[in-house]
């Protein structure tokens, strides 16, 4: 397993998950998570801007977005390439290995909250490499995912 090293620009660290997926007999689909590595990264709340505008519905929302930078691309793993589906985020912490997010009820209460990606994309500097990717993660209605 590959464990990236921090510095003060992704001073956290987070592990990778990705799926074996199994299909039934009658089309039915079973996922194993499979930790594949630790990378090195940085995340806060989404804030507002990912917020909309107008909203019609009355009902208290828990803000569930959190907004961070990676050095690699998420979608290829140790031996493989994966889809934004295919891919989740847990077990974000810091250098001392207190967990950032947890869960405080529920399944995994007591444990680390899991994410799925809502949006990743690339930055490209002013030289035309990619210096690192922006990625937008959602907390995961699924938290009884078997990690």
């Amino acid at each position: 397993m590959i464990c990236e090293t921090t510095d003060f620009i992704y001073p956290l660290l987070a592990d990778i998950y990705y799926p074996i997926v199994e299909t039934g007999a009658y089309g039915n689909t079973k996922k194993t998570w499979v930790l594949d590595r630790t990378i090195a990264c940085f995340f806060n709340p989404a804030g507002r801007k990912t917020k909309e505008d107008v909203n019609s519905e009355s009902k208290i929302e828990l803000d569930n977005l959190v907004i961070g930078r990676i050095r690699n691309d998420l979608t290829q793993s140790s031996n493989d390439s994966y889809s934004l589906t295919n891919i989740i985020i847990a077990n974000i912490r810091d250098k001392s290995g207190n967990f950032i997010y947890n869960e405080s009820a529920g399944v995994r209460k007591g444990n680390s909250t899991v994410f799925e990606i809502a949006s990743f994309n690339p930055v490209v500097g002013a030289f035309g490499k990619t210096e690192y990717y922006k990625v937008l993660i959602r907390r995961s209605e699924n938290q009884a995912v078997d990690l």
